[in-house]
């Protein structure tokens, strides 16, 4: 009897370790599902990302001559919706779509959120993208690539006109290389990214026949369990028919509000440029609803 009374309690401190591990997972989305991570089948993935850029500086042809402009403003908001559709869990199928707001002439930061139409700005849906996401590696879960093709809806000589510039009407396929380690606290993680993209299609956008690539590395602290701290750097590098590059350095935070939704903020600075690049800020905000 003693030994069946040792057996039970030992089933029943496994269960309950297991019931408090898959509790822990469950709530620590942030931790979890990063970007590298794919959905299971019939789950549901969506975000919601704005981020406004604006600049008063501007680079010549080398960093080293940069100088004031008139302040110009960029706000892109992001809607990407993703879903799990294989077996295995090891593809997701989704679309991406851009709104676009940017403003010229010296106009305050807040201005692409102003409803007029005037001669110094441009607004409009600029582009969608049809995505495939998959794990190729199955014994390798941290790792994915996210493979779209962004179609502009912009017509051809578009992309700039008397009002300003809106976005490229080049099309462009791009892939995302993801992932992501956990140290051993699990307090720590590090997560990297590669984008790379080929823009085609139109040879009187500035972005046609050229590509880019994006190296970002972001390093996130996670105090509890609903808050995670992050800080990052990026390099932008396009080359071909246009070349231009820059660097920024950022910070920001995420925070899990309910089981299924997460907000996220984020600051970065662009700290270095070539070729007419912008020296500016980006503010972004985003929502992260995972079902």
């Amino acid at each position: 009897m003693k030994r069946i009374s040792i057996l039970i309690a030992l089933m029943l401190f496994n269960i309950t370790l297991f019931s408090q591990e898959e509790e822990k997972e469950q709530k620590n989305n942030l931790q979890v599902f990063t970007p590298s991570k794919l959905l299971n089948k019939g789950q549901w993935d969506i975000k919601w990302f704005n981020g406004l850029y604006t600049q008063i500086k501007q680079t010549g042809a080398s960093n080293s001559d940069s100088g004031d402009i008139a302040r110009q403003n960029f706000f892109t908001s992001t809607l990407e919706v993703f879903t799990g559709i294989s077996d295995n869990n090891r593809i997701n199928v989704g679309g991406i779509i851009e709104f676009r707001s940017n403003t010229f002439g010296g106009r305050q930061a807040l201005s692409v959120f102003s409803l007029e139409d005037t001669n110094s700005d441009r607004k409009g849906i600029s582009s969608i993208a049809p995505s495939v996401k998959i794990q190729p590696f199955e014994n390798i879960g941290n790792f994915s690539i996210q493979s779209a093709i962004h179609i502009p809806l912009l017509e051809s000589g578009d992309e700039q006109n008397a009002e300003g510039f809106l976005d490229q009407t080049a099309w462009s396929f791009q892939n995302r290389f993801f992932y992501d380690y956990t140290f051993a606290s699990g307090k720590w993680q590090l997560f990297t990214e590669l984008n790379t993209e080929y823009g085609f299609g139109d040879d009187k956008s500035f972005a046609n026949n050229t590509f880019l690539v994006v190296p970002g590395a972001f390093i996130s602290y996670f105090p509890t369990q609903e808050a995670t701290v992050l800080a990052f750097a990026q390099h932008s590098q396009r080359f071909g028919d246009f070349e231009q590059d820059n660097t920024s350095l950022g910070f920001g935070g995420k925070y899990q509000l309910t089981d299924v939704l997460n907000i996220e903020v984020l600051y970065s600075n662009i700290v270095r440029g070539y070729n007419f690049q912008g020296l500016g800020e980006t503010y972004s905000l985003g929502l992260r609803a995972l079902f």
